[in-house]
């Protein structure tokens, strides 16, 4: 069973209990996505059609202590990442912020793929807040061929669905939900999905107050 949120501010409340608060389980962020086979010709080229779309996952997250960063593919490629007990630009489960992204998966045509931010229950009372997006890092802007759905599934509750749906927008960034953890072992999990030319746009209508430069995975 699943719960799924429908539309802009549908939210839901879960609660973790004691044994997994101990963090034998943990809370895992899912990106999962398709990718429609590609076009051929010289008209589905200048329409983009022959490139593979790469989705990227990531978040913004805030502590209570007032520490905020981002992780995603453009902040730990090239060799920049690590082990999820070690800190580095891909987070850290072990220790604060308590949030690790796994990896970059650059998918295949006609195929799925995914990626996965792992949250520890230990820490969910550190943790202010998270906002979970993806952004379409190579391919044109054709969120309707990626299917994109992102799951968080929470120890000892059903997990929480919220679909990118049959979007149109041309704009490569979205912010797709916002988890809320209000100090008392709960996390309210709610619906964006909000449209944003990049990171810096996304930032100026969050506020997450960050400075940004030109990034590449290459």
């Amino acid at each position: 069973m699943a719960v799924k949120l429908e539309k802009f501010g549908d939210q839901h409340k879960i609660s973790l209990s004691k044994e997994d608060m101990a963090g034998k389980q943990e809370i895992v962020i899912n990106l999962n996505w398709s990718q429609e086979p590609k076009k051929k010709g010289f008209l589905a080229s200048l329409l983009g059609g022959n490139q593979e779309i790469d989705l990227d996952l990531g978040c913004y997250y805030e502590l209570n202590n007032g520490e905020k960063m981002i992780i995603d593919g453009l902040q730990f490629s090239q060799g920049r990442g690590g082990s999820r007990d070690q800190r580095t630009n891909q987070g850290c489960y072990s220790n604060a912020p308590f949030i690790w992204h796994k990896g970059d998966d650059r998918g295949n045509a006609g195929g799925e793929s995914g990626e996965n931010i792992y949250v520890n229950p230990k820490g969910i009372n550190s943790i202010r807040k998270i906002i979970i997006y993806t952004f379409i890092y190579e391919g044109a802007p054709n969120w309707t061929a990626t299917n994109a759905v992102v799951t968080v599934q929470v120890p000892g509750n059903e997990s929480i669905v919220v679909e990118m749906g049959k979007q149109s927008d041309h704009r490569n960034f979205c912010a797709i939900a916002e988890l809320l953890f209000d100090g008392k072992d709960s996390i309210t999990v709610k619906k964006l999905v909000t449209f944003h030319k990049g990171h810096q746009e996304c930032d100026k209508q969050y506020g997450w107050g960050f400075k940004w430069q030109e990034g590449s995975k290459d």
